[in-house]
């Protein structure tokens, strides 16, 4: 994979719509995961994160026209991998359980997962029953509607940071683990 140069991609701005999110309660909502597992977000106990992305790219590298020029959506390879590298950091740090969260179903996630040697699930909104729950900030292209980039610390069932907008977004996982380290549990 080669280096993204951020700066020629437009940056997303915060619209606002990530702003309700600190505090609130993670409804209860099951979705399915590329490890064959169904994961209730509410249900799991401890620092949990979660980093919302609009696609992964299929293995031929498709995207949809003019993927580029929209604010944001362009890193979820990068920011998958970025989480993926950080992975053992995270679980040093007391993370209990990180997810990526798209809007493509399990096996469309699942060649992804798979083919970026991902440690984590990432887990399938399709029916958009937790963005809808929760109002996560969604853009449309081509027909599909994908979330836009961000990323959640959950604990005891609430959210207890929101990072919004993520930009670039292969230092996601650097940005959650700074806040974590600021922010120990307990």
């Amino acid at each position: 994979m080669s280096a993204v140069d951020w700066s020629r991609l437009p940056v997303p701005e915060d619209d606002g719509g990530a702003a309700h999110l600190p505090g609130m309660a993670v409804p209860k909502v099951a979705l399915p995961a590329t490890d064959g597992a169904v994961v209730d977000l509410s249900a799991l106990a401890g620092t949990v994160v979660v980093y919302a992305y609009p696609r992964t790219a299929g293995p031929d590298g498709g995207v949809p026209e003019g993927w580029d020029l929209i604010p944001g959506a362009r890193g979820c390879t990068p920011q998958s991998c970025a989480f993926r590298d950080h992975f053992a950091e995270l679980r040093a740090l007391g993370v209990a359980a990180v997810f990526g969260l798209a809007t493509q179903d399990t096996a469309y996630q699942a060649e992804a997962a798979a083919r970026l040697h991902l440690p984590f699930p990432l887990l399938s909104d399709a029916g958009l029953a937790l963005a809808d729950a929760l109002r996560l900030p969604r853009f449309e292209v081509a027909g599909m509607v994908l979330l836009k980039r961000l990323a959640l610390v959950l604990r005891g069932g609430r959210v207890a940071k929101v990072f919004y907008p993520v930009f670039p977004p292969d230092r996601s996982a650097a940005d959650v683990m700074g806040w974590l380290r600021a922010n120990p549990e307990g």
